[in-house]
């Protein structure tokens, strides 16, 4: 009996000598392949901060200081943004353009050969190809997840009046920081920006090929009016038969709109005789306007108004 137990181990003997023969960790070849790759594109991947916060992530889309983000990040109206590299550099932005409906925006940052992103053909991507996101959730820099292409097609734009986007739906895991950044295929290539403002349980990307498509079609000149602007609903009125405006939510120093004597709670309802129920309908009448004069017509103090607003030119340095 002496003997049987001086023979005996214990299971955390057992565990301990166990864990002394194993080798030593050795990276299979796949696993550093991927970290290797997301170790060439974080560089590529900025933080885009505006009002002092942190508020969602861009990629530099050319080397001249072109940077995609979602429009949503951006669209708080006029004021300072931000974009952070990870290797320590802050650039002041300015928005290039911008399109509510894609939920893109095309910021410039005064920087020469910065690390530029490879861009993929989206248009290729098959449901079940590996695909990895680069953001910064809940402020918390450069965190990489790895999820596959879960569904491609199209997706209801949140208040668009039944319009619908292209999409690729992924299982990655994301959270608020994420938006504006990129969603990777396996060779590091950007197929996607994450929009967090489409989603629901699962990640939501803007494909590539649209991104690249719209920023290619991008005019040298935009007009603006300096404004931000949200969509409310419209009281009862006998002569509006609007359902829908713009409300005025901050007016840009020195804008158009300031010089027209725009104000905050002014209600926008048309422009030049086209309705404005979304943002997007005022880009439109803008990238149709000539230069010169706007007509908008307006709620104020519960009436409605006419103001004319000499427009400005923007170089897009597109």
């Amino acid at each position: 009996m002496i003997a049987e137990a001086e023979l005996q181990t214990s299971p955390a003997t057992q565990t301990t000598e166990a864990q002394a023969e194993l080798p030593p960790y050795l990276p299979s070849a796949i696993s550093s392949e991927i970290a290797g790759i997301m170790e060439r594109v974080r560089p590529s991947v900025v933080q885009v901060r505006t009002r002092g916060r942190g508020a969602g992530a861009g990629v530099i889309w050319r080397a001249d200081g072109a940077i995609l983000t979602n429009y949503h990040v951006i669209a708080g109206g006029p004021g300072p943004i931000n974009v952070l590299l990870p290797d320590g550099r802050e650039f002041d932005a300015k928005v290039v353009n911008y399109n509510p409906t894609l939920d893109l925006a095309l910021l410039k940052v005064e920087g020469e050969d910065l690390p530029a992103a490879l861009i993929a053909d989206s248009s290729k991507l098959r449901v079940g190809e590996l695909i990895f996101a680069i953001g910064h959730p809940w402020g918390e820099r450069d965190i990489v997840t790895a999820g596959i292409v879960s569904g491609l097609g199209t997706v209801p734009i949140p208040g668009s009046g039944g319009r619908e986007a292209q999409y690729l739906r992924s299982d990655v895991k994301v959270a608020p920081g994420n938006s504006g950044g990129p969603m990777l295929d396996a060779h590091g290539a950007v197929t996607g920006i994450t929009a967090m403002i489409f989603g629901g349980d699962m990640a939501i990307g803007i494909p590539s090929h649209v991104a690249t498509k719209w920023v290619a079609g991008l005019p040298s000149r935009r007009l603006y009016l300096g404004v931000g602007l949200q969509q409310v609903l419209l009281p009862r009125l006998e002569d509006v038969e609007r359902k829908t405006g713009l409300m005025v939510t901050a007016v840009e120093p020195e804008s158009p709109a300031q010089k027209a004597g725009l104000l905050l709670g002014d209600v926008l309802i048309d422009a030049s005789g086209s309705p404005l129920h979304e943002p997007d309908m005022l880009l439109g009448a803008l990238s149709t306007a000539q230069e010169g004069t706007m007509r908008l017509t307006l709620l104020r103090g519960g009436t409605t108004r006419e103001v004319d607003v000499e427009l400005a030119s923007l170089e897009q340095d597109a």
